[in-house]
């Protein structure tokens, strides 16, 4: 009956155009099974945490949109420096700056939500008495969530690597403040962004990639904080993605029949994104020749790709991974990705 049933399911992909759905028949210990990332319908039984994920991802466009809007106040900050006594310049960088850090503070709120998602979705995931790949198998709509919230991070995380004046206009925020030397200055800022918060905003701002980063000590917190949980729900959970993804990207039978590079790129993110948890969780990490994912295989799908697609994620690769460095890391590993 099940076979039957994977045979009528092989059937209908034929037909689907661009449909994500992938049969990881290569993968050892793993029964074959689909990933729908498009088209999942969340279950009676995934409901409310689906719902309670989707009110977080339903704002995730406007916050890339805002992102990508950033212009920043460099001028602005240029001019009052250079003329520390003309007070109509220090208020005109002041008041631009202020509206910035609003954004940027919406931004970083948005990351705690991110990150009360994940735990959702990880508990759901990995829960006892399922395996991870039956949880995956079953619960698609959460493995469309999963994968969704890893695209966001790493299109983010592009975003902001590319707007040095975040952290410029941060800086010059936190220094007026601490100075206070402008007459009459306007410190209702304050009520909105107080100190502990502009710490705490400082230090994820700080990061290269800050969503990620934010990711991958919530995955670390969660196997931590669950000493019942086997840790390999979580990282079996976080392999099998990656192999999904994996085969997905170098089978033409699938990849062919996407309709738009954005459906690769969705792939490609959410491939490096679990590549990089798994790195953080498991403690030998993902480039250990005893890892559960092909790191060769998934390097090798990154670089099939045109440079400018792949360029982001191959240094989030390189940058944001904990094991990369180490000496069980095999060599040929560590040569692809310089």
């Amino acid at each position: 009956m099940e076979q039957q049933a994977a045979v009528l399911h092989r059937r209908r992909f034929a037909g689907m155009g661009n449909l994500l759905k992938v049969l990881t028949r290569e993968i050892e210990n793993y029964p074959s099974f689909f990933l729908d990332f498009e088209n999942a319908q969340a279950t009676e039984g995934e409901r409310e945490v689906w719902d309670q994920v989707n009110a977080v991802l339903q704002d995730s466009e406007s916050i890339l949109s805002g992102l990508q809007a950033y212009k920043g106040a460099g001028q602005e900050i240029r001019d009052a420096i250079q003329n520390p006594n003309d007070m109509t310049l220090q208020e005109r960088a002041w008041n631009s700056v202020c509206p910035l850090v609003i954004k940027l503070k919406k931004f970083y709120s948005f990351s705690l939500r991110l990150e009360e998602a994940l735990r959702s979705l990880l508990t759901s995931l990995t829960c006892p008495p399922l395996t991870p790949t039956q949880h995956l198998e079953r619960e698609q709509a959460l493995a469309k969530q999963f994968a969704e919230i890893l695209h966001f991070t790493l299109r983010f995380d592009e975003l902001k690597m590319r707007i040095p004046a975040i952290q410029n206009d941060f800086s010059y925020y936190r220094r007026t403040i601490s100075r206070n030397r402008i007459n009459n200055m306007n410190l209702d800022i304050e009520n909105e962004v107080n100190n502990e918060m502009a710490n705490r905003m400082s230090l994820f701002y700080a990061e290269a990639t800050p969503m990620l980063k934010t990711l991958s000590t919530a995955t670390t917190n969660f196997v931590a904080e669950n000493k019942t949980l086997p840790l390999e729900n979580t990282t079996d959970c976080l392999s099998t993605m990656a192999s999904v993804c994996k085969v997905m990207l170098e089978t033409p039978e699938y990849s062919s029949r996407f309709n738009s590079e954005d459906t690769l790129l969705f792939c490609m993110r959410v491939m490096v994104g679990v590549i990089i948890l798994y790195d953080h969780v498991h403690p030998n990490g993902a480039f250990n020749k005893s890892s559960k994912i092909d790191m060769k295989g998934c390097i090798k799908v990154l670089k099939d790709q045109p440079a400018d697609n792949v360029e982001g994620l191959l240094n989030a690769l390189k940058f944001t991974t904990k094991h990369l460095n180490d000496e069980s890391t095999p060599k040929n590993i560590r040569t692809m990705l310089q």
